[in-house]
């Protein structure tokens, strides 16, 4: 029994400490965290788009970081390395929190739903789903569900392909709960794979996908590129309100 509460115990910290990431390196784009004990101390994988954010200047922002780490969560001698995600589009808990903030600056949820997918599918997903849930148009709590490509639904295919993310949202008309799944093309099961396409397939999967960043690394400053999710929420707002929804494309067929 105490295994057990073990497990649940260790369970509960990792979401709390998943809701802190969240918010605390939310401009970073932070993706997920991975938790390894090893003798020496407690190993944390943090997976942002933004390494630099979390890094900091002379590495300041691993130092605090990992305070916090040690005193908040009890984690004994935590050794932060920070992961870059070569492709953020693809991340679902990314994608989540980039439509969590334009939900929050009063985006209409369909426009943010089709920019979202529009998003996934030009970055190379095979398909994507998004569910809308909540206070969404009026008093009354509804959800609606879009998709676009090919998204296997169920079975040990569906498993492996396809990785999802949930994410509320609180607006002015109430929580919003978001949950978005894609699928992506380069995850194939080897067991019901011919040779030819494998050789097709091999060539379209990145050479990388996460990389690895030392702490002590000076990360250039692209100026032409927006330095935090923020700023990328700000340039995307504009096209945002240029996207057609079903509404619209039905009022102009009428």
């Amino acid at each position: 029994m105490s295994s057990v509460k073990n497990v649940i115990n260790d369970s509960y910290k990792l979401m709390l400490l998943k809701d802190y990431l969240r918010e605390a390196i939310k401009e970073a784009g932070f993706a997920d965290v991975d938790i390894q004990k090893t003798p020496t101390g407690t190993r944390v994988g943090l997976h942002v788009t933004r390494p630099g954010i979390v890094i900091g200047r002379k590495g300041s922002g691993i130092r605090d970081l990992t305070k916090v780490l040690e005193k908040d969560f009890d984690l004994k001698n935590p050794q932060i390395s920070v992961i870059e995600i070569i492709k953020p589009e693809l991340q679902p808990s990314v994608m989540c929190n980039r439509m969590s903030q334009h939900l929050t600056r009063g985006t209409a949820f369909r426009r943010a739903v089709m920019w979202t997918m529009q998003t996934i599918m030009s970055a190379g997903a095979m398909g994507v789903q998004i569910t809308t849930s909540g206070k969404l148009r009026g008093d009354r709590s509804s959800f609606e569900k879009h998709s676009k490509g090919i998204l296997p639904r169920a079975g040990h295919f569906a498993d492996v392909i396809v990785s999802e993310d949930i994410v509320h949202v609180k607006t002015k008309m109430g929580l919003i709960g978001v949950r978005i799944r894609i699928a992506r093309k380069e995850r194939y099961i080897p067991e019901f794979e011919l040779r030819e396409i494998k050789k097709e397939v091999a060539k379209a999967i990145p050479e990388v996908e996460e990389k690895e960043i030392e702490v002590t690394e000076e990360i250039p400053i692209d100026p032409t590129k927006p330095r935090t999710e923020s700023e990328l929420i700000e340039i995307e707002e504009k096209l945002v309100e240029q996207v057609e929804t079903f509404e619209e494309i039905e009022e102009e067929l009428k």
